[in-house]
């Protein structure tokens, strides 16, 4: 912000150097807040669980965790199973007792830790409230429309702020520190009983379309995946199929999603292009989200839409991980936070070749950004030399100095560049493209 206000820098190109520093900042509190996540809540390692609206029970106390912070909705995914609190549920009148489920990444935190469900992403929020069986909204901060508050009067649902930075009218304030964290976690809880008692019947529709999803593939479930396959050289299974071709390169997916498109229309039609050229698909986020309600992260995904080369690679790691099914063609790797795990396994490949990450023929790809930190994790990928394919243009049109700089000239500097394309095939043709270009490079065929 200082860079930019008046009498300070009027250079465009310097502007995007500093911009530039920036991202490579968040990408390191990005990998700490990874890791000290890991530390305090466990690694995640795969788990099986559903996705999508019917996730959530009409005959169970629903609480929904929302936001992106993992600390006290993890506190609260451990209170949820006590057994005086499931009784409370169901002495209220929930014979299921009580059913958390996630949203936004907040979910995708818990989905890979807990197994707990996820409803939906970030635009869709509302639409849980609107079941008309949700019977508390906790949130956190990041992503959060204000208007939800709105959207809960004409409801019994029950929006609760934690954070000191993220209030909102309408909703109720419950302050969560680390000293009061399981106190709060089981009052919350308990808001959540009273308003089941108000719950109005003739207002619940609860969507029953639902599926299953394989979720919780850190670097080193990954890891540990492929040293099944090869105990003394974990790497060199996945190393061996890129150089065969079997595994063409690699995409990261990662983002929002926006009003802007349909949603999830990007993400599905790129997705599906990707893995029958044998791209294997990491995401975080909400595109997680998105591949997670569309059934992207199962074994059938990967007999239905891989390639030929793709489906025996995650065929051969499944089995010998003891699957006795191919792992999913979409490899959930946890919230936008965790992107650093994507860049751990490209960093680790990278080591092993002697090659640097600009060389690898791995992108990057946001079909539908948004937020702030959007931007930056984009160009901390950009600075990490990975192609980032963009849906939605960045509001940067107004400058061709800019625009040529971010998608053309940068490239000569760091390797990666952005690649603006609202098109999902276009995009997902100019992806295989640069993916081909890098395998030429490396002298792949």
């Amino acid at each position: 912000m200082h860079r930019t206000t008046y009498g300070v820098d009027a250079d465009p190109v310097n502007i995007l150097l500093g911009a530039l520093k920036c991202a490579v900042a968040d990408y390191t509190a990005c990998h700490l807040a990874t890791d000290l996540s890991d530390i305090l809540f466990g690694t995640p390692q795969p788990v099986i669980s559903k996705a999508n609206l019917g996730v959530i029970k009409e005959d169970a106390v629903n609480i929904a965790l929302h936001g992106h912070n993992p600390l006290l909705s993890d506190i609260i995914a451990q209170v949820a199973s006590e057994p005086e609190l499931i009784a409370a549920a169901k002495e209220a009148g929930a014979p299921q007792g009580l059913n958390v489920v996630g949203i936004c990444c907040t979910g995708n935190e818990v989905l890979m830790r807990h197994g707990i469900p996820l409803a939906t992403s970030s635009v869709s929020q509302e639409v849980v409230i609107m079941t008309g069986a949700l019977d508390a909204l906790v949130v956190d901060y990041q992503c959060i429309m204000p208007a939800v508050a709105s959207v809960a009067e004409c409801f019994h649902t029950k929006v609760i702020t934690t954070m000191p930075i993220a209030k909102m009218p309408g909703a109720e304030h419950m302050a969560f520190s680390d000293e009061n964290a399981v106190e709060c976690a089981k009052a919350i809880v308990q808001q959540a009983i009273e308003r089941f008692k108000s719950r109005n019947p003739d207002k619940v529709c609860i969507p029953q379309e639902s599926s299953t999803a394989i979720a919780g593939f850190s670097a080193e479930a990954i890891i540990g995946a492929l040293s099944k396959v090869n105990a003394e050289d974990p790497l060199k299974p996945l190393i061996d199929n890129i150089v065969a071709g079997n595994i063409r390169g690699i995409c990261l997916f990662a983002g929002c999603n926006t009003v802007k498109v349909p949603q999830d229309h990007n993400y599905v039609e790129m997705i599906k292009r990707l893995l029958a050229e044998n791209v294997l698909i990491l995401s975080t986020g909400c595109a997680s989200s998105t591949y997670a309600r569309h059934g992207f992260m199962t074994s059938e995904a990967t007999t239905k839409y891989a390639g030929e080369g793709l489906a025996a690679v995650l065929t051969a790691i499944g089995e010998a991980a003891g699957l006795e099914a191919p792992l999913p063609p979409v490899l959930h790797m946890g919230s936008c936070v965790d992107n650093p795990r994507a860049v751990d396994v490209a960093t680790a490949v990278a080591n092993k070749l002697g090659v640097d990450t600009s060389q690898l023929p791995v992108v990057a790809s946001a079909p539908e950004p948004v937020t702030e930190k959007a931007v930056a994790i984009g160009t901390w990928a950009v600075v990490g030399g990975l192609p980032t394919h963009l849906g939605i243009a960045p509001p940067v049109l107004g400058s061709t100095l800019v625009t040529e700089t971010l998608t053309a000239t940068i490239k000569d500097l760091l390797g990666g560049y952005f690649l603006v394309e609202p098109d999902p095939d276009k995009a997902a043709t100019a992806l295989l493209a640069v993916i081909d270009e890098r395998r030429a490079d490396l002298g792949l065929s």
